[in-house]
């Protein structure tokens, strides 16, 4: 896969003087089918990557690469250093793709790309995920940059396998939450997806959440679905949060068909899970206290889903590295 070839553009990114540069840098069509083939938003992945390629190359070109390798070519491998599930790799191409608006098209164009995983799988470590050929000043500032979207997609992705494997079988689907970094969402929630993992709300406008908030100024829990419902589109979902069983019973008899058992502990989450198994076409969803140690446990009392927020708040990085396997 080339990293340089006509495709779809973006807004112009800053040049390796400090500048904006003037043309915006394309991206290949075989990056943009990968993007798209994961379900991301193009643009929305060309303005995430281009604002971190800005903060690395915001005062200037590399000068210590400048200084020791400007004229060669490397090839490298990235590699797992531990096991895990990958993700990000359409992202990683991205990076190649928009270098030349920081490094020029010659030295930038003279790379090439080429993924050996698929988001989604599984790695062990010393498993290559993708290998990089060319000009080594140009590689070696795209390696950050490209090692941070991947280590970090790839530590929820692990993360929130490890969750799913601990419910499988249960019937329960683990999901995420809005807890995410401020404009990685969209990144951080295909992390979950490569990891088995579901989501729940994009944004605000997507579903609608009745939390304890509006509860106490709607005056209770049936006045805030009935709020809710005559002012929402028709169809939208509408979830109720609920931290006791007289609460679900409320909302049940309200017309709720959607609730989030809220830090309930195993026996109320099951007398909870009886009351609302008693109307029908409701799902349920248990939120906080959760561990991946006590998941299945929750998993089994039958709810449907189990939100976990650490999936994008807290999630560590997998470890990956880039390993240079020539130059000349």
């Amino acid at each position: 896969m080339t990293a340089r070839a006509m495709g779809v553009t973006g807004t112009a990114g800053r040049a390796a003087n400090g500048t904006f540069a003037t043309e915006p840098a394309p991206l290949a069509p075989a990056t943009v089918q990968a993007l798209e083939a994961a379900g991301l938003d193009v643009p929305d992945v060309v303005r995430v990557v281009r604002a971190a390629l800005d903060e690395d190359f915001r005062y200037g070109a590399d000068v210590t690469s400048a200084a020791t390798v400007a004229g060669r070519t490397v090839t490298a491998d990235v590699v797992a250093r531990e096991a895990g599930v990958v993700a990000g790799l359409p992202v990683a191409m991205a990076v190649f793709d928009l270098l030349g608006d920081y490094l020029g098209d010659e030295a930038a164009g003279s790379v090439t790309a080429a993924v050996s995983a698929t988001d989604g799988a599984r790695v062990s470590a010393g498993d290559a995920v993708l290998r990089v050929s060319g000009d080594a000043v140009a590689v070696l500032g795209a390696e950050r940059t490209m090692l941070n979207f991947v280590t970090h997609l790839s530590g929820i992705a692990s993360a929130t396998r490890e969750w799913a494997d601990a419910v499988a079988g249960t019937g329960a689907v683990v999901r995420d939450t809005r807890k995410t970094l401020p404009g990685l969402r969209a990144l951080q929630k295909y992390a979950v997806r490569c990891g088995g993992g579901q989501n729940h709300r994009m944004g605000l406008g997507d579903a609608a959440l009745v939390k304890d908030n509006h509860v106490a100024a709607a005056g209770g829990v049936a006045a805030a679905v009935r709020a809710v419902r005559s002012a929402a589109r028709p169809g939208l979902v509408i979830e109720v949060e609920c931290d006791s069983v007289a609460q679900v019973r409320e909302a049940l008899e309200a017309g709720a068909r959607f609730i989030l058992l809220d830090n309930m502990p195993v026996p109320t989450l099951r007398e909870a899970v009886a009351l609302a198994r008693a109307y029908d076409g409701v799902r349920l969803e248990a939120s906080g206290r959760l561990r991946v140690a006590n998941a299945r446990e929750v998993a089994s009392t039958g709810v449907d889903y189990l939100s976990v927020g650490s999936l994008t708040h807290s999630s560590r990085a997998l470890d990956l590295g880039l390993d240079y396997s020539g130059a000349n």
